[in-house]
């Protein structure tokens, strides 16, 4: 009778699962061994075990066409799967990966795949066991009724048997209710016709050792009846490659469980291990949380750390284990170390339990194009020091340095610009751009950097677009830019191709940019594009040449938004108050852009906003407001205000209209309206001539005039109405700034539900 072959049930990142399984190999010498694990990753089973690679890794799987979907299969050194690859290699064992290849899991619809899903909490049917088991098992979780019952077994056959059970009554209870079950089967049928070649190809079942997840032991032991035709399997167009991986990535916080929410404290059971040591991650996790504290300026005793190595070794004992787990350490840690306060010791716990070790690759290791770029422009711009988990401040002074010989070192911070940017185009998260003051944020950047898998995964998913960075972001912008509903859009397109050093780019964008103004429709929404896109190119204009890309081509297409602007403004103005507040921003943004350029017939300006100043049918604050910018300009006269005051603020006007144009007058130059006392004689005599329900109409503007004067600005304007009623100034301040009595207070917020159409 044909014999089985070693069914060895595992659980994805399990230190002693690692180390017992590679004790298992020892003892049965297999001449192949298969590990659960798409079978279309084999090509990278000698990059893994290279003496440059450093674990955590993850090989990554994702689709050749848009949109791009991926899927993980990370590795820590403590993972079975990869002890078995490092054995085989030692051994010069034959070894291979015998789940459904990546290209069917990518096409399963709506998946998303993760191995170890027999170890998390995806399906109601395994929650349901599992919450059973946190009732009966006494503990805090099953994650600590797993680690007290089988990271710290004393040998092989007890975890080979323990997982295998395991596994199987998990099994017994779950099968068939989950809503993968259908994947399960076609995974399991799969990993069966594996096995059964190997038989047939000549391996001897007892010559072979099969790794897999505890789960799918029972499933793949009838592997002889196999006879399922798989030709109709669901395939895309796939690739993969290997990538540097984290132990922050591999925690629970981060969204990938399987078992392991404190990847450094496991790697310190697997030390443990290695060492024979049963005591070795005891220790190691309470020195590790006592030098965390010290580092950052919290006494820890020695003697409180072997208090703390004993209070969790008698917690062990009392909870029915040998060896303490995580659960007693942290207790231990937090009475003896953070005084039983855990905010006190929670930073030392996440820095001890999950660690920010990350991944390293051999260089051209399974890459890329583009992750080859990435890693490449690190080197050549000294960035390689901030690969690295922990976020770190990056200036850039983009002037060229001249202390330096060599042009390259001149320019390295602009070239690091350069290449900052374009990941910020292409949304792959390794630098995140701050503001910097406005002094110096013409020539100074300030960037937070770190890196994460996710950032690896994102350099992947920019593959599409291009072999390099720069490739990629330049696809990525003309790609915008076919896309663009309005010309914002595509002014952004032209700053970033700026930030970026990209002068084809830029040209390419500004064309188009060009024949969308053309087009351009009149209204307050038409005018906030307007002067949004001239504002952008206004600023390239002044300052992109420190980024030596030629600005020339800009000066035409910002003549004609400035003029465009010019001529859409008046139309702008007819609008509700709701929309006012769109049209002066857009008004606010005109001007700077109208004063900052010699090329800009910046009188034909000022006769657009005294028409608007003038004008009887436009929105009367929007009115006031191109009043104010004259003001500031010096272009309106203190008669001619004095003149507009008297006809804005009279009798025949509605009291609402009135208050309305003094509100947007008031926006700006505050100090200049508080020293002309004629206004504030106006504006007395104004509402002298107002009744009752006059009043409250225009005070509801008028209370919103005055809302951002500052305390000293209104004590100004309470001098001087003082000095025009006859009164002593500071009695006038006291009056006006003292707190209003409840039923005074009552009557002002009334006037926020005032019916303007009674």
């Amino acid at each position: 009778m044909m014999k089985n072959p070693h069914f060895f049930g595992i659980r994805h990142l399990s230190p002693a699962g690692a180390y017992f399984l590679r004790a298992y190999l020892e003892e049965k010498q297999p001449k192949l061994v298969l590990i659960e694990g798409p079978s279309d990753f084999d090509d990278m089973l000698k990059d893994m075990v290279r003496q440059e690679t450093k674990p955590p890794i993850a090989i990554l799987a994702y689709t050749k066409a848009a949109p791009v979907r991926t899927i993980l299969y990370p590795f820590a050194e403590y993972s079975p799967e990869y002890q078995a690859v490092c054995w085989c290699h030692e051994k010069k064992t034959e070894c291979h990966f015998i789940d459904l290849p990546s290209e069917t899991f990518l096409a399963i619809p709506e998946k998303v795949y993760l191995p170890g899903s027999e170890d998390t909490e995806g399906e109601e049917g395994r929650i349901s066991v599992y919450h059973q088991l946190d009732e009966k098992s006494k503990e805090d979780g099953h994650e600590t009724f797993w680690e007290r019952v089988m990271e710290h077994v004393s040998d092989s056959q007890a975890y080979h048997q323990g997982a295998n059970s395991f596994g199987t009554n998990l099994r017994e209870l779950t099968e068939g209710v989950e809503s993968d079950w259908a994947e399960t089967v076609l995974r399991e049928s799969y990993m069966r016709h594996q096995i059964k070649n190997a038989v047939e190809r000549g391996i001897a079942p007892e010559d072979i050792v099969v790794v897999t997840g505890s789960y799918h032991v029972e499933g793949l032991k009838s592997w002889k009846e196999e006879t399922d035709d798989l030709s109709g399997m669901p395939r895309t167009d796939a690739s993969h490659t290997l990538m540097p991986y984290s132990y922050y990535r591999l925690s629970s916080r981060s969204g990938y469980g399987a078992g392991n929410k404190a990847p450094a404290y496991y790697a310190l059971l697997w030390e443990g291990f290695k060492q024979k040591e049963p005591q070795y991650a005891v220790l190691s996790y309470l020195s590790k949380i006592a030098a965390f504290q010290r580092g950052n300026g919290n006494p820890v005793s020695s003697a409180s750390v072997i208090e703390a190595a004993r209070l969790a070794n008698a917690l062990a004992q009392l909870r029915g284990g040998i060896v303490p787990v995580l659960r007693d350490l942290r207790d231990a840690a937090l009475t003896c170390l953070g005084e039983g306060s855990f905010p006190a010791i929670s930073l030392a716990t996440a820095d001890t339990e999950i660690g920010t070790a990350i991944g390293a690759l051999p260089d051209g290791v399974s890459r890329t194009s583009i992750q080859e770029d990435f890693y490449r422009q690190l080197k050549d711009l000294k960035l390689e020091k901030y690969r690295d988990l922990t976020a770190q401040d990056l200036t850039l002074d983009l002037r060229e340095n001249r202390r330096v010989s060599s042009e390259k070192a001149a320019f390295l911070d602009l070239h690091r610009s350069f290449f900052l940017h374009c990941l910020r185009v292409l949304h792959i998260s390794f630098a995140k751009k701050q503001q910097v003051s406005q002094e110096n944020a013409t020539w100074s950047e300030h960037w937070i950097v770190q890196w994460t898998p996710e950032a690896e995964i994102e350099l992947v998913e920019s593959a599409l677009k291009g072999d390099t960075v720069a490739l990629a972001a330049s696809f990525a912008m003309k790609e915008k830019v076919e896309n663009a509903a309005d010309m914002g859009t595509i002014a952004e397109v032209i700053e970033d191709a700026f930030s970026c050093g990209m002068e084809a780019a830029a040209n390419y964008a500004t064309i188009a940019l060009q024949k969308m103004a053309i087009n351009a429709a009149s209204g307050a929404s038409s005018l906030k594009d307007l002067a949004d896109t001239a504002h952008r190119l206004s600023v390239i204009v002044q300052y992109g040449n420190i980024r030596k890309v030629d600005s020339a081509p800009l000066v035409p297409i910002l003549q004609q938004l400035y003029y465009r602007s010019c001529l859409t403004l008046a139309d702008a103005c007819v609008c509700d108050d709701a929309a006012s507040k769109t049209v002066i921003e857009s008004m606010e943004r005109l001007n700077a852009v109208a004063l900052a350029h010699d090329f800009l017939n910046s009188e034909e300006w000022v006769q657009v906003l005294s028409d608007v100043a003038q004008r009887d049918d436009l929105n009367t604050k929007l009115s006031g407001f191109a009043a104010a910018i004259l003001l500031e300009r010096g272009k309106m006269t203190t008669q001619q205000l004095k003149t507009e005051v008297e006809r804005r603020l009279s009798k025949g006007i509605p009291a609402d209209l009135g208050a309305s144009w003094f509100e947007g007058l008031a926006m700006k130059n505050q100090y200049a309206l508080i020293a002309r006392l004629s206004l504030w004689e106006s504006l007395d005599e104004y509402l002298e001539t107002l009744d009752d329900e006059e009043f409250k109409r225009a005070l509801v503007f008028l209370r919103r005039a005055f809302a951002d004067f500052s305390s000293r600005e209104k004590d100004e304007i309470a001098e001087n109405l003082g000095e025009i009623w006859g009164l002593n100034k500071q009695e006038v301040s006291e009056i006006l700034n003292a707190t209003l009595d409840d039923t005074s207070q009552q009557i002002i917020d009334s006037l926020d539900d005032f019916d303007f159409d009674i």
